[in-house]
């Protein structure tokens, strides 16, 4: 009968594989003390600066990090940005060294990956694969993601904010799972470059802000026809914004949202795309049917204050 000592040489290079780049990345992994519960995950991503999810950061004063060598540092709140689920942290920690990031190539289907975490003193681990890959998307509060990626593998308490890692302890992305439902996501590295950039330089990620909350409603076939509307979907409106931008230029309840900048809508999504950080102050040209009959409104783009991120 053929040995088994060759395939048990391989799994065992394997995981000794696996276990160097866990330790590799655990050297820029810390705990966050930053809630009641268990501690959160941070990533040092850049000298003197931490990576975490927005979301486990319930406070944002006397926050506290357990360091890879078992010692604290006290950390300060650089900003954070609930849309993509990040937030930064200053902290002086000479010793912290900041992960090492993958290219955008090690995104791919069928990867096998790990997600690190430091929820205690301790680094922690969680073995799988990448289970999906997609473009650019929003989410539900309108942050930019540049690549949708889903994970196949557990994601415990205290491990959002911390990296996933590939075979060769480099970062591929923080872990969140805060950003959708019974889902374990990943931030890829180009998004938490560019959050991390604008939250170190102002505190926040400015998004434009019309007041209005949608939903789609399916445009009657004769009317379309009539008014030689492109799209077979309109968003009605169903809140607007007391005193907001689209208040003020005269959009109403019941409105039908069909064109922005002159581009169909069918879907929330297809406006948040048009309120990003470039469009805050500039004019917005918006096309709505009321009572059947098509109006041209100008609508100046505000930026969206905390309590309306869940709107366009």
């Amino acid at each position: 009968m053929p040995s088994s000592a060759p395939a048990t040489g391989v799994l065992a290079g394997l995981s000794d594989e696996l276990a160097q780049a866990v330790e590799r990345a655990g050297r820029s992994v810390v705990a966050i003390h930053a809630r009641r519960r268990i501690p959160s995950s941070g990533v040092c991503w850049r000298p003197g600066v931490i990576v975490a999810a927005s979301h486990t950061i319930s406070r944002e004063e006397d926050i506290t990090l357990t360091l890879p060598d078992g010692g604290t540092a006290p950390a300060a709140l650089a900003g954070r940005d609930e849309g993509t689920d990040l937030a930064v942290l200053r902290v002086e920690a000479p010793g912290l060294q900041p992960v090492e990031p993958a290219g955008a190539e090690g995104l791919r289907v069928g990867r096998l990956v790990l997600a690190v975490g430091r929820p205690g003193n301790g680094i922690t681990a969680s073995l799988g694969l990448i289970s999906a890959v997609g473009g650019e998307w929003r989410t539900w509060q309108g942050g930019r993601i540049d690549r949708f990626v889903r994970l196949d593998l557990a994601v415990y308490d205290g491990f959002s904010g911390g990296p996933l890692i590939e075979a060769g302890g480099k970062a591929l992305g923080i872990n969140s799972s805060g950003l959708a439902r019974a889902l374990a996501l990943t931030v890829p590295a180009s998004t938490v470059d560019r959050v991390t950039d604008q939250l170190l330089a102002s505190g926040r990620v400015a998004r434009g802000y019309l007041g209005i909350a949608s939903q789609p409603v399916r445009l009657p076939d004769g009317l379309r026809q009539a008014l030689r509307l492109a799209g077979e979907v309109g968003l009605v409106i169903v809140n607007v914004e007391p005193g907001g931008p689209a208040d003020r230029a005269g959009l109403l309840l019941g409105d039908i949202l069909v064109a922005v900048d002159g581009k169909p809508v069918s879907d929330p999504s297809d406006v948040l795309a048009a309120l990003g950080p470039d469009r805050v102050g500039s004019v917005l040209a918006v096309r709505v049917l009321r009572g059947g009959e098509p109006r041209d409104l100008r609508i100046t783009v505000g930026e969206r204050p905390a309590r309306a991120r869940a709107r366009s």
